[in-house]
């Protein structure tokens, strides 16, 4: 297996990165102006998917990497749920809501892929 040595390089990251932008554009726009409340939401559970992954990281063990990994992956599944509510409202379209959850499910399926592969290795890395 290959030593990363930084978050930053892990393409789970970088993901969850640009989901976490997509989603504060978004709803960075007056439809969102009003509801204060669904806004921080989407915006903490989007940021909370890199922030884990960079947490779990920094952790010493790989018990608690995959922990936060875990964690992460969750986060992703609460955009999914805030951003559909986001449309139902019409606060965003269509096209924006489908963007958001392909984004959403990728990061989740490479968070799934990157778990079983530490899975493998487990005790044996950190």
């Amino acid at each position: 297996m290959a030593k990363i040595g930084r978050f930053e390089d892990l393409q789970v990251w970088q993901g969850g990165m640009d989901l976490c932008k997509h989603v504060y554009c978004l709803t960075n726009t007056d439809a969102f102006s009003k509801d204060f409340g669904l806004k921080d939401q989407i915006r903490r559970s989007a940021i909370s998917i890199p922030s884990n992954i960079s947490e779990g990281f920094e952790r010493d063990s790989q018990k608690q990497f995959l922990y936060f990994l875990a964690i992460a992956k969750g986060s992703c599944g609460e955009v999914r749920t805030q951003i559909q509510l986001a449309f139902e409202l019409d606060y965003i379209s269509d096209e924006d809501l489908e963007v958001i959850k392909t984004k959403c499910i990728d990061t989740s399926k490479q968070l799934s892929g990157f778990i079983a592969y530490l899975k493998k290795f487990e005790g044996k890395i950190k």
